[in-house]
């Protein structure tokens, strides 16, 4: 706030500092209302939608592209943050080797992967189709991203085909190659405790 930058003294010469410092008190109290009221949207709707997801799965990948590589893998999905996040923990080979967290900012659906290639992109759902469980995320930047050019996830695609099965796709490039990871899953086991 432009008016916190008086000092403020007892006896100030600024009376306003302390009307501003009142209302920058007050203004956080607004914003959670408004964020409250936001989550609403169908970005909370989605991840409504997500949190449905917990429990324990299995299935397989299978890239294609620049990579041809394929194989099983489990994935476990849980509800954390007093419901606010889901997690998503993918295993190959017993070991898990990609995290995914799914939240709201304001009623934007947002992921951050913390991937396998040791950087950690940050996505937009840019496409939210609740009616056929289509989530589409986009790039908006990453941590320890060594270049730009550097391999790193740059989309994904959800698809909760019904309770039981879903789809997960990666967008996948770097030096100037790009491949897509398709992910296909099948519950094997619901966890009934959905909110942590």
């Amino acid at each position: 706030m432009r008016c916190m930058r008086h000092s403020l003294r007892v006896g100030t010469k600024y009376p306003g500092a302390l009307v501003c410092l009142l209302a920058g008190l007050t203004l956080p109290g607004l914003v959670e209302s408004s964020a409250a009221e936001n989550a609403s949207g169908a970005g909370a709707s989605a991840l409504a939608s997500l949190r449905g997801l917990a429990g324990e799965w299995e299935g397989s990948y299978q890239w294609s592209g620049a990579r041809t590589d394929g194989g099983s893998l489990s994935a476990t999905y849980s509800v954390t943050g007093n419901g606010s996040a889901v997690v998503e923990t993918l295993v190959m080979g017993g070991v898990p080797s990609m995290t995914s967290v799914y939240h709201l900012d304001g009623d934007d659906l947002r992921m951050t992967h913390f991937c396998a290639a040791q950087n950690q992109p940050r996505l937009k759902a840019n496409r939210i189709d609740l009616a056929r469980g289509a989530f589409d995320f986009a790039f908006v930047d990453a941590t320890n991203l060594l270049s730009p050019d550097a391999p790193h996830v740059y989309g994904m695609q959800m698809r909760l085909i019904d309770s039981e099965h879903i789809t997960i796709t990666f967008l996948f490039g770097g030096g100037g190659k790009k491949s897509e990871e398709r992910i296909t899953l099948k519950r094997i086991s619901p966890n009934l405790s959905t909110r942590s």
